[in-house]
């Protein structure tokens, strides 16, 4: 049995349940210029996982898109999908 400490990680029902409010924080960071997972989980100092699972919601509600190519590591840009105006 090791003696290193262990992070556990939270269940996809608690990370879903915080999703509305991290919303706003994940556009909040977007209105700031495109970015990555990983940049985004470091700005919000949470966990990629999570910030996957967040940012995947928004882009199935077309709140955000991803733009260009891949990064080195496999990672997209997003940002904040423009809104067209109602005519």
């Amino acid at each position: 049995m090791s003696n290193t400490p262990t992070t556990r990680l939270r269940d996809m029902l608690d990370i879903a349940q915080d999703e509305m409010i991290m919303r706003d924080r994940i556009a909040d960071i977007l209105e700031q210029g495109p970015r990555t997972i990983p940049e985004i989980s470091q700005a919000l100092g949470y966990p990629t996982r999570e910030v996957t699972v967040w940012l995947f919601g928004m882009r199935r509600y077309s709140m955000v898109e991803e733009i260009g190519r891949a990064d080195m590591d496999g990672y997209f840009q997003y940002e904040l999908k423009k809104q067209s105006d109602p005519a």
